[in-house]
């Protein structure tokens, strides 16, 4: 539920537990919001953790097998050993449910054998058009003609493998059809199973079938997998049974929520460091297509009734937003935002469209762009993604200011700066050339699974992580960006311009971690407008920074077949980072959580959203192709009413006009969130972004917890 929920209701009053005291609409039936209440209340969850995995060790011979080999007897047993489960009410069929896929695995085992050889994949966003439009049939056909070309050779094993994992999925599917047979009330479901998802789609319904099928049975052998642009998928299939009378919209909706009901049959409850939602299933909507026709259809505002009314949030919505979007999407994506639970997030679809297209991306490929299950940008079906987070905050203190050292001096700002610059350099090339030589090692790992549904696999006889798909893209992503440009700006400040202190002394005061000089602390801490309150001293940093890094970044393109670039990410590592970061020159002490993403620093923050929006979009963020994700938390005071909502509309405009690239807006209450935090009991369903993904805020430890505390509340 969202952040404005007080108390969980009683069982007995679960259908108004949706409707949220009134402030949810009431368009699903009752059996769908019954079915709803279930799986978000950990029913399905709890189950699947009953059974973990299946075991391999009556396998004759298996601990002999190579990796491929192993791997296909794990599929096979998973396929034909994990429960089948049909729920109540449910009208789409198939289920996750191993335990061990939960947390990111294989779910087999073999004795107390480690299972590196079975790690899971994630970060990418499959390519489910070609299962709703050909069927995982024409993938067969593809396999056995790529088996053909390369018999005999190295590659040949991988097909067969393919051509295996093909036939479990369909003796995974064969299993359902033999649940469903003869059950009453599960005849559609029975229909469409029967020829989805190996067969095109058809209709909507089977559309949506097909579509939770292949991710189910991806998700059921641990791979994490986004779910794209599902308009865009399912948009034609709806307009066309609309047209013809085949279906009414209200029956859409119905279908269309069990596809997100069933999409939270991993939620346990209990306390998961960071969260029981962060599965990478994430969402895209609205936005123009390959064509430069829009998207945006009667599927795209389906799913924001779904989410208004049941408030999941295991499914981050990302709505591409351009100056051309229609006015009543914009209003709508602003209505549920005002819910809170910080389930949608916008996209600058302009500028990303450029940074692609400018970074070398052909035109129609790049107007293809989703997410890879978080914020990252890359294209849907064809990209093999990784990226590589350092904190860039230690390379300053620990490298360039040599751990505030007394014989480190700087003469003037500028050779300061490009002091830093070049060590930042030697980190990323460092970080870059260790990714690689672990890609030789993880190409080795089997993948089939994954592979069937990442164009260029099959078709070349290569893995996902064996070179198989279109794209290869190794991104870095620098973290504690706003802390070096704050920092940065604090000693240009203190010791250059105000000459408060000389560059000795002031690092003799860090390296007392302030406990000297409360009286310059309080100073540096006040007297700056840092990063994200619209000083163009501070932004400056900012922007050259950026430049700097991207420039880095793209100095790497030529290393291998990899493209490598530049992105600005934490995703809550600043929790991790926290205990090895010394005191900052602008008054943090060391060991304190500080900033998020290209978010400002908590506390640092002073002039409101609008003026974070402006720090952040002076920086040239088309040369962040990767990604450079903006956390923006509104107080509920400021978003109330119809004024609250053009509020929310008018901060996505400017957002837009002003060139921002990926924005995460959430309506938080700090005093809300600390009484949940006080008692959890009463708050299981309270939901918060976290950062590429949301979370029940009581899932989270107390750490996430207090992060998330300290970045509430700038207000519009």
């Amino acid at each position: 539920m969202s952040v404005t929920e007080r108390k969980q209701a009683p069982r007995d009053r679960r259908m108004e537990f949706f409707a949220e005291n009134g402030k949810r609409p009431v368009r699903l039936s009752e059996s769908t919001r019954r079915f709803a209440w279930d799986s978000v209340n950990h029913r399905y969850g709890l189950e699947t953790r009953e059974h973990p995995n299946v075991s391999l060790d009556h396998i004759e011979g298996y601990g002999d097998m190579t990796p491929l080999e192993r791997y296909d007897r794990a599929v096979t047993e998973i396929v034909t050993k994990a429960p089948v489960r049909i729920c109540a009410d449910e009208r789409i069929s198939g289920a996750a449910t191993l335990g061990d896929a939960i947390g990111h695995e294989l779910p087999a085992c073999y004795g107390d054998e480690p299972r590196g050889y079975l790690t899971a994949v994630s970060h990418l966003t499959i390519d489910f058009e070609t299962v709703l439009k050909k069927g995982v049939g024409y993938i067969r056909d593809q396999a056995e003609k790529s088996l053909e070309t390369y018999k005999g050779t190295e590659r040949e094993p991988f097909l067969r493998s393919c051509l295996h994992c093909i036939d479990c999925m369909e003796i995974w599917r064969g299993r359902y059809l033999d649940a469903l047979e003869g059950r009453p009330g599960y005849e559609a479901n029975l229909q469409n199973l029967r020829k989805v998802p190996f067969e095109p789609a058809g209709s909507f319904y089977e559309a949506v079938q097909s579509l939770w099928f292949t991710f189910a049975f991806v998700r059921l052998c641990g791979n994490w997998p986004g779910i794209g642009r599902i308009d865009r998928l399912l948009g034609g299939y709806l307009k066309r049974d609309l047209a013809s009378g085949a279906i009414t919209i209200d029956e859409a909706r119905e279908i269309l929520a069990h596809f997100f009901i069933k999409g939270c049959e991993w939620i346990c409850g209990g306390n998961y460091g960071s969260g029981d939602a962060q599965h990478y299933q994430n969402i895209v909507l609205a936005g123009r297509d390959e064509n430069g026709e829009e998207v945006t259809n009667e599927v795209t505002f389906l799913v924001l009734d779904v989410l208004e009314e049941l408030g999941i949030s295991d499914f981050p919505t990302t709505i591409r937003v351009s100056e051309n979007t229609d006015p009543e999407l914009l209003r709508r994506a602003a209505e549920v935002i005002k819910l809170g639970g910080g389930v949608i997030a916008v996209y600058n679809e302009d500028l990303i469209l450029r940074s692609l297209t400018a970074y070398g991306y052909d035109p129609k490929e790049a107007a293809k762009f989703a997410n890879d299950g978080c914020w990252e940008i890359q294209i849907p079906g064809k990209t093999c993604f990784s990226y590589i987070p350092f904190d860039s905050l230690r390379i300053l203190q620990e490298t360039t200011l040599a751990n505030y050292g007394e014989g480190v001096t700087f003469p003037d700002f500028e050779t300061l700066y490009a002091a830093f610059i070049r060590d930042l350099k030697r980190k990323v090339e460092e970080i870059v050339r260790d990714q690689l030589r672990d890609k030789e090692r993880q190409a080795a790992i089997p993948c089939t699974v994954i592979s069937l549904f990442e164009q260029g696999c099959v078709e070349k006889g290569l893995s996902y992580r064996a070179g198989g798909p279109v794209y290869h893209v190794l991104s870095p992503h620098i973290g504690g960006l706003p802390d070096v440009v704050n920092s940065l700006y604090a000693v240009k400040k203190l010791v250059f311009d105000e000459k408060k202190t000389t560059f000795p002394g002031l690092m003799r005061i860090l390296r007392e971690n302030w406990s000297n000089d409360e009286p310059l602390r309080r100073y540096a801490a006040n007297r700056f407008a840092c990063y994200g309150n619209d000083n163009d001293e501070a932004d400056r940093i900012a922007s050259d920074v950026l430049r700097d890094f991207a420039d880095i970044c793209d100095g790497l393109k030529d290393t291998g077949i990899f493209m490598t670039p530049a992105g600005v990410s934490t995703f809550g590592r600043q929790i991790e980072w926290a205990p090895h970061r010394l005191a900052t020159p602008f008054g943090k002490k060391a060991g304190e959580v500080l900033a998020g993403n290209f978010s400002p620093t908590p506390g640092t923050d002073k002039e409101g959203a609008t003026a974070i929006i402006k720090s952040y979009c002076k920086a040239d963020l088309t040369r962040t192709v990767s990604g450079a994700a903006l956390d923006i938390k509104l107080l509920p005071s400021a978003v109330n009413g119809e004024n609250g909502t053009e509020s929310i509309m008018s901060l996505i405009r400017g957002f837009v006009k002003l060139g921002g690239h990926f924005m995460q807006p959430d309506i938080a209450d700090t005093a809300l969130l600390k009484e949940a935090q006080a008692h959890p009991e009463d708050y299981p369903n309270l939901s918060v972004r976290v950062s590429g993904w949301n979370a029940r805020f009581v899932t989270l430890n107390k750490d996430w917890q207090d992060m998330i505390i300290a970045q509430t509340g700038s207000g519009i």
